[in-house]
């Protein structure tokens, strides 16, 4: 019996130091599975938000520059109104002048 105790003294030596030397086993990730899967829709309802928020930036621009044309063509109108209006003005005044004399 003597034998026997050696050999398994041996074996469960070797197990040991074979055991230490391995890689830990890695820990399971369920709970970090779930966990990623909400930040991902909590990323994604962020960047959802961050595109509505971009669309309505872009909308406003749109409308600011449709104002800013109808604008200028309604500068445009007002500048021809008033040299126009400025060029009977002066007929007119030369007109009486020659009247006058």
């Amino acid at each position: 019996m003597r034998r026997d105790r050696p050999n398994t003294s041996v074996l469960l030596l070797t197990l040991l130091v074979a055991g230490c030397a391995s890689e830990p086993a890695a820990p399971t990730k369920q709970a970090d599975k779930i966990l990623s899967g909400e930040q991902m829709l909590r990323d994604s309802q962020g960047i959802a938000q961050l595109g509505s928020r971009w669309q309505e930036g872009k909308q406003m621009v749109e409308r600011g520059q449709v104002i800013q044309r109808e604008g200028q063509i309604k500068i445009d109108e007002g500048r021809n109104l008033v040299e126009e209006g400025q060029k009977i003005m002066r007929e007119s005044e030369e007109g009486y002048k020659n009247i006058k004399q």
